[in-house]
Order: structure tokens, then sequence, then C-alpha cells
């Protein structure tokens, strides 16, 4: 790995010790992630509760600044402008590259439209039959690996062609044996897994804006 992605899971592991165990999974995952991106694709991203509340946190940082300036193209800029002279600068000025992630907690309608008329079991996997295409990625974010609708959603991604990362706790379960790369944090009471899922996934959003619009460029 590039030194300059590198740092930032040093700083992870010397901010969070219990995380040294995971570090390749940490990295795997990251890997999974970066070359989704590279080939213009996206992440889809689901859990249950907290795990919810992650699934947008995630898609926030990713969708926008995090910590790194990512100013349009002048090419596109110069578009903005073209199309409207009034609105077109401050758009120009204020509008930021995004890496496409979309949480599947986020669509009330859909989702309880699906809960009301079929089950809570499927609704993850109905909206990444919809929105998944093969060489996306899926998240999936348990803190036991047990969530029925997650497991639901990683067995669709397979069939998609979709890789699958699993966000868990020490044990695992299902989803820490079926995803592709799972990162298993250290813990197995609820919050304080989450409250190391938290710095990891952070670290991989520092990580993915600094390859793709920092000292990385791919952009």
């Amino acid at each position: 790995m590039d030194l300059y992605l590198q740092k930032h899971i040093d700083l992870l592991i010397s901010r969070y010790p219990a995380l040294s165990f995971v570090e390749k999974d940490i990295i795997k995952a990251y890997d999974v992630m970066e070359k989704c991106y590279t080939h213009d694709h996206k992440l889809l991203i689901a859990g249950n509760g907290g795990s919810a509340a992650d699934s947008e946190h995630i898609a926030g940082e990713l969708m926008k600044r995090f910590k790194t300036p990512r100013p349009v193209d002048q090419s596109f800029a110069d578009k903005l402008i073209e199309i409207d002279s009034e609105r077109g600068p401050e758009l120009a000025k204020n509008l930021e590259r995004g890496l496409m992630a979309i949480p599947l907690v986020a669509h009330e309608a859909l989702s309880t439209a699906y809960i009301n008329d079929v089950d809570g079991y499927g609704v993850f996997a109905q909206q990444l039959l919809g929105f998944g295409r093969p060489g996306d990625v899926f998240l999936g974010i348990s803190t036991s690996g047990n969530s029925q609708n997650v497991m639901n959603a990683a067995v669709v991604a397979r069939a998609v062609g979709m890789p699958v990362i699993g966000l868990t706790g020490a044990k695992g379960g299902e989803l820490g044996e079926f995803a592709d790369v799972a990162v298993r944090v250290s813990e197995t009471e609820t919050y304080m897994i989450q409250e190391l899922h938290l710095p990891v996934y952070h670290t991989w959003c520092l990580m993915l804006e600094e390859h793709f619009f920092g000292a990385g460029g791919k952009a």
C-alpha cells in the first residue's frame, strides 16, 4: 500500500490498538472499495438501528468532501456557467465531486411499502436488486453478523455479481462467514462494537478521498 494511504491505517491502529488484529482485513476491504470506484461503480450500504445510522453516515462522507476539497472539473464548471450565467458560477464554486454511495435504509416509502406488502426480511434485498449492478459493492453492517435482512441482501449481491464486505463484531455470525471480506472488530457488546465500527469506516472514507481527490489524484 502507498505511504500516503498507509498513514491513515497507522493512525487508526495507534488510536485504537484493539483493531490491530483486523488491520489486514480493513486494508482488504479498502482495496475492494477502491477497485469499485476506480471502475465507476458504487457502494450500497445497509444495517439496522445504530448500523442504519452508520450506513447514512458513510454515504454522507463519500458523497461530498470529508476533509479534502473536491472541486468539479473545469469543463463541467464551464458547462454550468454556459447553461445558466446566473446560477452556474455559484454551482461551479460550491459543487463537489462524490463517490456514489447509497444507504439502503434511507428510502422510507419504498421500505415501508415492501414491509407492508411482503415482510421486513427482504427490504434491503429488494432495493439492492433494483440499485445494484455487477461490479458494485455491498457493505453489510451487523454487530451480531446475523441480521437476516442484511444477510438476504448479501445473497442477492452475490447473485448480481457484487463483492460483499461485512462489518461485524468479534463473533462475525453468518455475515462474517459469507462475506468476501469481513472486518470483525474485537468487541461483543453492541454499543462497544459500534464504537469501533466508526473509526474503521472513517478511515476507509479518508483513504478513498485521498486516493481519488488528494495525493492519489485518480479522479
